[in-house]
């Protein structure tokens, strides 16, 4: 028998995984928010943010005067003055209304809000800044926060310190300062998007499917009303979810099945009302039917769905919100060894089907359709969710921006669209075509993992997950993901992982 490789020292390690937060600190330090001293001999940067209306124009004479209110007007919207620097941020006062009912897919007030300051920062932010004055004035609720998520999002990178963020700031509206509760909303927010957005970043040697697990037990050790439980390689042999330890067993990093739940209080109801289920594949090298170079590039990105669910796990622990919801993350990495899984092996699931392996590079779904068996068999939710990097055809027909959404209640479509659109987080309406199932049909099992002639790609893939879930006993979502925005862009200061479903759902759970 062949022994399995020693496992890197990288599974043991637990890994830090809560990037700092820019708004977090001005809430647990108010004192940093105060003016910068007038002894400070560096340079002050002044930022208006307002609606591009009738009003501007006096709210920007009020910040720097008449006389350079005029001048500025004519000029960009960053200027250098001799005691400061100004940066204006015009928002649109109205939307531009385009299409209606499905077709409407314009911006929302919190997203222009959120991309213009935070494009506006990324852009301008300069090292010599000693402080930074921010003046909101006119703004919406819905938009200020926008700013302020935008403001947290531009201070993340990677690579820590990319945009140079000072000690002084103040936050004010009207010459006073925001209220800390606005501050904490977006402060919550912004963080939940950030740490999704790192947990995509990390390299595979770093995150994989163990150190994964332990570093979401410490980040919610300390929580009151989080709790996490682990299932590892026994635990999954024992419970037969033979599909995620097939998907995982040619990598020296073994699987788990993560399972976080929320209850608010002692008193809440042991059943979730909400159950988010997510695909944790740490790097997809495609297994045996192995990807070509270019497309296995950013295959660290195929977690990006669990990492979602991580972000909205976050927000909710820190939320107050008094419904108790589950989050499952399925973790494997997919990898090429001798014990990798074979196209043409045949598997049994804890469910009872028989699934014949057509593409190792279909993985996502195997570990999936495991993940959301448990879920329903634990609990009865009344929503179920799932978010995963499945398919390449869905970013074919709707590009990077648009999450491909499938479900099975049309009131609750619309709900999900409407929540996408208001936070611009935005997703598509897809079809549940079950003559499609015709495609991954199979003679040696009850169906193939991946379907025949490669058309339909995301409905195939959607219609195999609905092979584990009753749509009669639940209301079901499913999020076919990018998971990546590709450049910097709005308050994206580079490429990496985006949080794409977090911002959405959050305003999702905030309105039920």
């Amino acid at each position: 028998m062949i022994g399995l490789p020693s496992l890197p020292k990288t599974v043991s390690m637990t890994l830090e995984i809560l990037p700092e937060s820019f708004l977090n600190s001005l809430v647990e330090a108010p004192a940093r928010s105060k003016k910068n001293s007038s002894t400070d001999t560096k340079r002050i940067l002044k930022v208006l943010v307002a609606k591009d209306d009738a009003q501007f124009d006096a709210r920007l004479k009020k910040l720097v005067g008449s006389a350079l209110a005029s001048w500025i007007l004519e000029a960009e919207a960053f200027i250098r003055l001799p005691e400061a620097d100004v940066l204006s941020v015009k928002l649109p006062a109205k939307l531009r209304k385009v299409g209606g009912g499905f077709g409407f897919l314009a911006g929302s007030h919190y997203g222009l809000a959120r991309d213009l300051l935070g494009a506006a920062i990324r852009k301008h932010a300069r090292k010599d800044h000693a402080s930074w004055e921010f003046h909101f004035e006119g703004l919406s609720e819905d938009s200020l926060v926008g700013a302020l998520v935008g403001l947290e999002m531009s201070h993340y990178a990677y690579r820590a310190g990319s945009t140079p963020f000072p000690k002084q700031v103040s936050l004010l509206s009207s010459g006073r300062a925001l209220p800390q509760a606005t501050i904490e909303k977006a402060s919550r927010l912004g963080q939940s998007v950030n740490l999704a957005r790192h947990l995509v970043n990390l390299p595979p040697n770093d995150l994989n499917p163990p150190s994964y697990a332990e570093s979401l037990k410490k980040l919610f050790s300390k929580s009151k009303t989080m709790t996490v439980e682990v299932w590892d390689e026994s635990r999954l042999k024992k419970e037969k979810l033979d599909l995620i330890l097939a998907v995982g067993q040619g990598s020296a990093t073994p699987p788990r099945l993560v399972r976080l739940s929320y209850r608010p209080t002692a008193k809440a109801s042991k059943t979730p009302r909400i159950v988010f289920v997510g695909k944790g594949i740490t790097f997809d090298s495609g297994g045996l039917d192995i990807k070509p170079a270019s497309a296995m590039r950013l295959m660290k990105k195929d977690m990006g769905g669990s990492a979602s669910v991580v972000g909205l796990a976050y927000w909710l622990e820190k939320s107050g919100l008094k419904e108790s919801v589950d989050f499952y993350l399925a973790l494997a990495e997919n990898s090429i060894g001798s014990r990798s899984f074979r196209p043409s092996d045949v598997f049994k699931t804890r469910k009872g089907l028989t699934i014949e392996i057509d593409n190792t590079d279909a993985e996502g779904r195997l570990v999936l359709a495991d993940a959301l068996t448990v879920a329903l068999e634990t609990s009865e939710p009344e929503y179920l969710i799932d978010l995963a990097t499945l398919t390449g055809a869905g970013k074919v027909a709707l590009g990077t921006e648009l999450a491909s959404l499938f479900a099975s209640d049309d009131s609750f479509l619309k709900d999900l669209l409407k929540a996408g659109q208001e936070s611009e987080d935005l997703s598509w309406p897809m079809p549940l075509w079950e003559k499609y199932d015709s495609l991954y049909k199979s003679s040696f099992a009850d169906w193939a993992n991946s379907s025949a002639g490669g058309f339909g790609g995301a409905i195939t893939a959607a219609l195999f997950l609905k092979k584990f879930v009753d749509p009669s006993a639940v209301k079901w979502a499913h999020y076919d993901i990018y998971g990546w925005k590709d450049g910097a862009e709005g308050p994206f200061s580079d490429k990496g992982g985006n949080a794409q479903g977090v911002q959405a759902l959050v305003r999702w759970m905030e309105s039920l």
